[in-house]
């Protein structure tokens, strides 16, 4: 589809207008919605990311608060964004601040797609879409059929008509254009005073300019309003991580070097085996060949053995854990501090000293997680105690050291044959358990990646 779209990208540029003035009333946070962290970066950064990586948008505007000019700026260096043109002071209206940014473009003709900043799960065939059908017509909306029974309420609260569903669907972004069209129902709005539109397809609708044709929309491509759809919007990307990360090419790591630590056994054990097929180098290490995690200056040795001998550490997982299993009233302090420290403590250790490598060659953190983190299980409330901290921690560094070009993530398998399972468990049944060689694959899969600040869920069925 992307070639067939060629003739028409040669034509007219293509612009993006990105709306991010919105001040969010609704989303009840000193910082305005788009500027609020989601999945290790901004709102606001990943819609953006999106479109500069499409390869049939040209320019990108952004429309955005006063205030947040020198932010937009920021991360306008700190990504390496080619394709954002201007930054520009929005309106007290969102109608305003589409004629703000559609004013901006001087060419007589062009295509221009308008976007909330606040919908970061727009999807590359939705974009797409748009502009293939800008071909046909001169306006595009994006929608979805609506699920639910829409009903028409007076001013009583009692329901005045009940309208077939089938013929109602729920509006997305972006909105697609010929410039001249929006620009003319832009003008004749102003001329009349009349701002009693919420979108831009309203006004073309409004003044009978042109057909607005539909381009089927996405569930995923929720827009970010109140503080629970942060929380959903989280949840969807941790699936399309999962997609994202499914789809790399391993072939791609060859020449990398890394360090696993937890080698001896397991999980880290097949990554280590795995790696070494790719061609990786790659470094494992335990406390069967003297390296406990829980001691800093074991760990500081061995990050600046290998970094002298390569010159470079590209990226370093830690897949070491201790499970007991059985009551906490029967855990002595010392059984206690030895799960918290090799869990726990072993992972900040690690990731505060790798810091520097990884900052150089802007490199990857994975950490271990457990399914048991979303739920303490019984008997074994330390091993899952520790393992939701970990999440904490990942998601916590990956902002932190997001400027830096570092990227954090947890890998998270289901019941998994590793010896360590078969100790506390003992044997279940080999086809009901993950292999270790499948989180292998995945975890370095996640290393192909730029995503960050993620929880990749690695299942039996994935």
């Amino acid at each position: 589809m992307l070639k067939n779209l060629k003739l028409l990208e040669d034509e007219m540029k293509t612009y993006a207008i990105i709306l991010a003035s919105g001040r969010g009333k609704r989303f009840k946070s000193q910082l305005p919605k788009q500027f609020t962290k989601l999945a290790g970066k901004l709102v606001i950064e990943h819609t953006i990311s999106i479109f500069e990586k499409h390869p049939l948008i040209d320019e990108i505007i952004i429309v955005t608060l006063p205030e947040y000019i020198s932010r937009v700026e920021e991360l306008i260096i700190k990504n390496e964004w080619k394709k954002v043109s201007k930054i520009l002071i929005g309106g007290n209206t969102r109608q305003e601040s589409s004629f703000i940014g559609i004013n901006s473009i001087k060419e007589p003709e062009a295509l221009v797609l308008i976007h909330d900043a606040v919908r970061p799960l727009v999807s590359d065939r939705i974009i797409s879409e748009v502009i293939k059908s800008l071909a046909k017509y001169d306006a595009v909306d994006v929608a979805i059929p609506s699920t639910d029974t829409i009903i028409e309420v007076g001013d009583n609260k009692i329901i005045k008509k009940i309208p077939k569903r089938d013929y109602y669907w729920r509006g997305q972004t972006p909105q697609g254009f010929k410039l001249s069209i929006i620009k003319k129902a832009h003008m004749l709005a102003k001329q009349d005073n009349f701002t009693e539109i919420t979108d831009d397809c309203g006004l073309i609708i409004h003044y009978k300019l042109a057909k607005v044709f539909v381009v089927k929309g996405e569930e995923s491509n929720i827009k970010i309003t109140t503080p629970l759809d942060i929380y959903i919007a989280d949840k969807l990307f941790q699936l399309r991580t999962i997609k994202l990360v499914e789809d790399t090419k391993l072939e791609n790591l060859k020449g990398k070097v890394g360090i696993v630590f937890g080698a001896s056994r397991g999980i880290g054990k097949s990554i280590v085996e795995l790696a070494k097929k790719l061609n990786i180098k790659i470094f494992g290490f335990s406390r069967k060949n003297g390296i406990d995690i829980s001691k800093e200056r074991q760990v500081e040795k061995v990050l600046k053995e290998i970094y002298t001998k390569e010159g470079k550490i590209d990226f370093i997982i830690v897949t070491a854990g201790i499970l007991r299993k059985k009551p906490l009233i029967n855990f002595s302090l010392k059984e206690i501090m030895e799960q918290i420290n090799t869990n726990y403590v072993g992972s900040i250790n690690v990731a505060k000293l790798s810091f520097p490598y990884l900052k150089e060659s802007k490199g990857h953190l994975i950490l271990f997680s457990s399914s048991s983190y979303t739920r303490g299980r019984a008997f074994y409330s330390i091993y899952s105690s520790t393992k939701a901290a970990i999440v904490n921690l990942a998601q916590a560094l990956s902002e932190e050291w997001a400027q830096y070009g570092i990227k954090i993530n947890v890998i998270c398998p289901e019941r998994t044959a590793t010896p360590m399972r078969f100790e506390n468990f003992g044997r279940e049944p080999l086809e009901t358990l993950l292999s270790p060689e499948k989180v292998a694959k995945v975890t370095l899969s996640v290393l192909n990646t730029e995503i960050t600040g993620q929880v990749i869920e690695v299942t039996k069925n994935d």
